[in-house]
């Protein structure tokens, strides 16, 4: 098992979750990020981080979002690590609780 970053992530990219992550196994794109599932220990410290409430252990993956579970893994391979926080993206507190957000990822 391993954790996935979900929908609620999108436009937000709070960095909470790095900051505590032992392993950086977290990856990030313009306006998203997400978790290696190859590097990834199942520690679960980055769940309660989370302002958005973005992350799930993969069986928690709520069925409207298990798409992310691959979305996962691809992108991990293509964006850079992301080991150190940084400020969220400049509306996210608008953005965090907004849904159907897929079609605003930024690849």
């Amino acid at each position: 098992m391993t954790f996935v970053v979900t929908e609620s992530c999108i436009r937000c990219r709070y960095t909470d979750c790095v900051d505590v992550c032992p392993v950086d196994c977290f990856h990030a794109g313009p306006n998203f990020l997400v978790i290696d599932p190859e590097v990834c220990i199942d520690c679960g410290v980055c769940v309660p981080e989370c302002p958005a409430e973005a992350i799930f252990a993969e069986a928690d993956v709520p069925d409207g979002q298990r798409a992310f579970i691959a979305l996962n893994a691809e992108l991990a391979q293509r964006w850079p690590v992301m080991d150190t926080r940084e400020a969220p993206l400049p509306q996210a507190d608008t953005w965090k609780s907004v849904g159907d957000k897929l079609r605003h990822l930024e690849r």
